[in-house]
């Protein structure tokens, strides 16, 4: 078992329309795993970035039999990479048969992790719903469409242990730790943060939640102006886990990072400072 391990964080600018999105992933992918990527992430709403309902009704299908998904397992099969699709919007299983979808359909915010071989490994879903007013923005309210996730999800990436979130999750630090907990060594990131949040809070965050825990943090943010009228922050990045910033994208443009990663830190970091082990609760 090696403890070696190449991590590549795709940004986008993702916008409503699947097969433009899943093209440019695929692009990004092929040019990641040249590089020499084993394991790429892509970011929050990577294949349809909807802009209202109507769009939600018209791009976002059921999970079971659904051609993006299949589309995203025939990419990483094709480059033989671990491919985590930050997330996507899938219908919610008893609204997929709703005939009026479009006024009262519900949806999940999940997460997709594919081996190598294309199978689906494992699936999260967005706990924590981004109902919130951010400065300068309009306000949010992601209970409106999605259902919450109910799973705290670590999934075997090869020899390693992968920890799933999304986006606003990273603001809550108790979720970390349960990854820890399951055996994560490292935590996936995947956001479409605001400007103004993505300014002041980003970098702090997951510096933050790299130190708590001991674990390497891959974050890939989508970044830019957006078909739905949305501007988000980019600056993916991968943290070490004494919260060092190992390589970030220092901008808002669509591309990738890499970087080589050595699980044997984790271990030394934790033996240093033990925090996980010290912890303690009170009622």
């Amino acid at each position: 078992m090696s403890d070696k391990f190449k991590l590549a964080a795709i940004q986008l600018c993702s916008g409503i329309v699947p097969k433009a999105n899943l093209l440019q992933i695929e692009k990004l992918v092929a040019d990641a795993t040249k590089a020499g990527a084993q394991y790429i992430l892509t970011p929050e709403m990577s294949i349809c970035f909807a802009g209202n309902k109507k769009d939600m009704a018209q791009y976002i299908k059921p999970f079971e039999n659904n051609q993006d998904i299949k589309a995203c397992a025939d990419i990483a099969k094709k480059y033989g990479v671990f491919l985590h699709i930050g997330s996507m919007s899938v219908l919610a299983d008893d609204e997929a048969d709703s005939v009026d979808s479009e006024a009262g359909a519900k949806y999940y915010n999940r997460s997709l992790l594919f081996s190598p071989k294309g199978e689906l490994i494992s699936f999260y879903d967005k706990i924590h719903l981004f109902d919130a007013s951010p400065p300068n923005d309009r306000p949010y309210k992601e209970s409106d469409d999605y259902l919450a996730g109910e799973r705290v999800v670590v999934a075997e990436l090869g020899d390693f242990k992968l920890g799933l979130s999304i986006c606003y999750d990273l603001r809550f630090a108790a979720l970390y730790h349960k990854l820890c907990e399951k055996g994560a060594q490292i935590l996936a990131i995947p956001a479409a943060f605001t400007l103004a949040t993505g300014e002041a809070h980003w970098e702090v965050l997951l510096r933050a939640r790299a130190i708590e825990t001991g674990c390497y943090i891959i974050a890939a943010a989508q970044g830019g102006e957006h078909e739905n009228g949305r501007s988000t922050f980019g600056h993916s990045m991968i943290v070490d886990p004494w919260g060092e910033i190992v390589v970030i994208k220092d901008d808002d443009k669509s591309g990738f990072i890499l970087a080589d990663i050595d699980i044997g830190e984790v271990e030394r970091v934790r033996k240093i400072i033990p925090n996980l082990e010290n912890k303690c609760f009170f009622v």
